[in-house]
């Protein structure tokens, strides 16, 4: 190489290192209709894709992702998010597949819970107990797109205005949805919102991985580990007993990598009845923090294909697929079984706002709700030098 193209080289990995426009690393986001509403309102896709084969699909309603492409260890790529290749799937059957879940994600017990001595109720429909904020959550409403960005790093930045008492909750709560994606392969979702009046705030996504390719089969083959030493568990409706219980010597002890399937089936523990699998919530911290951290790690032997997951919250919330039961098609027409995904939510605590030894979901107003999630994904493949 001559000095002037090793400095030419120099500068362009300068460039990068600072954040500075490149052209070969420029990341695109594109817009494109995915259908219309019984009520004509247009639901739009915004697809992020960056130089080394990753792209995201993001929809409007539920600002949902949608799709999620990435490439094996051999550079073959597959749709590793569960979902529906057209709108009529997400309104017939939605299963939160992808979707953003709030206002409160995860479980409240009977629907109620109490804020400043008044008690307010929200839909149940989950059991006895409201899940992911009620009949007609975030997951099941159009949002705006207020931005879509080329450029390092493609992004699409969503936002819905839930009015006072949506669902039974108090207050109007701003929320932003913003989707990012760059060329270290870091898909980010970040959750923002406030409030006009006292409230109580939980969003996450509800990602389905299988990083064979959805349509694929199982993902009990699916190594996990997950940094936590607790996991609260729950009553036979899911709702957790408040109790902090020790992972070490359980089936819920992933402080070590091991496969989903090893031990999803082993009724011997109660928990696991109760969940038909996993689904519970594991403590990472017991507060949320400035900074993200690592929540999990998803290994696919037999594709190379993983990811890390960070995130400022205290919670994972990790289900094995128990209720997926053979009814739905996926995009690539494969049926999808019970085991056929995974799911990691990061959050607070299910049941928060009644579970004072938890902490707090409040939110007030001139405060911001942050929930920042980083998918740092890989091939499997070795970089090559630039």
């Amino acid at each position: 190489m001559t000095l002037k193209a090793k400095a030419a080289a120099l500068a362009a990995a300068a460039g990068v290192a600072m954040g500075m426009p490149n052209a070969a690393l420029a990341a695109t986001a594109s817009q494109e209709s995915f259908g219309v509403l019984p009520d004509g309102r247009q639901v739009t896709a915004v697809t992020l894709a960056n130089e080394q084969g990753v792209s995201a699909t993001v929809i409007t309603l539920g600002a949902t992702l949608q799709s999620l492409i990435m490439p094996d260890r051999n550079g073959e790529k597959a749709d590793v998010q569960l979902g529906y290749p057209t709108l009529e799937g997400y309104l017939a059957k939605p299963e939160y597949f992808g979707a953003t879940v709030g206002r409160f994600a995860n479980r409240i017990a009977k629907g109620r819970f109490t804020l400043d001595g008044k008690t307010y109720e929200t839909p149940v429909n989950n059991g006895p107990n409201s899940l992911h904020g009620g009949t007609t959550g975030f997951d099941k409403v159009l949002w705006e797109v207020v931005s879509v960005e080329d450029g390092p790093t493609a992004k699409v930045t969503m936002r819905y205005v839930s009015p006072d008492g949506d669902q039974g909750y108090p207050g109007e709560l701003t929320v932003f949805a913003i989707y990012s994606l760059d060329e270290e392969n870091a898909l980010t979702i970040e959750y923002r919102a406030t409030t006009d009046e006292p409230t109580i705030v939980n969003i996450s996504n509800h990602a389905y991985w299988n990083l064979l390719g959805e349509g694929a089969g199982s993902a009990m083959g699916h190594v996990l580990t997950i940094p936590a030493d607790h996991y609260t568990p729950v009553d036979e409706t899911l709702i957790p007993t408040g109790e902090f219980r020790p992972v070490e010597g359980t089936v819920f002890d992933f402080r070590e990598p091991h496969a989903v399937g090893e031990r999803v089936r082993d009724a011997s523990d109660q928990q696991i009845v109760y969940g038909r699998g996993y689904d519970h919530n594991f403590v990472i911290a017991k507060t949320v923090s400035d900074e993200p951290r690592l929540m999990a790690r998803v290994e696919e032997p037999v594709s190379g294909r993983s990811f890390e997951l960070w995130s400022n919250q205290p919670g994972l919330q990790f289900y094995s697929g128990n209720f997926l039961d053979g009814t739905i098609a996926g995009k690539s027409k494969g049926i999808y079984r019970q085991g056929d995904t995974i799911v990691l939510e990061p959050q607070l605590f299910p049941d928060t706002p009644n579970q004072p030894t938890f902490g707090s979901g409040r939110l007030e107003p001139g405060e911001t709700y942050r929930n920042v999630m980083i998918y740092r994904l890989s091939s499997g493949q070795a970089k090559a030098a630039r």
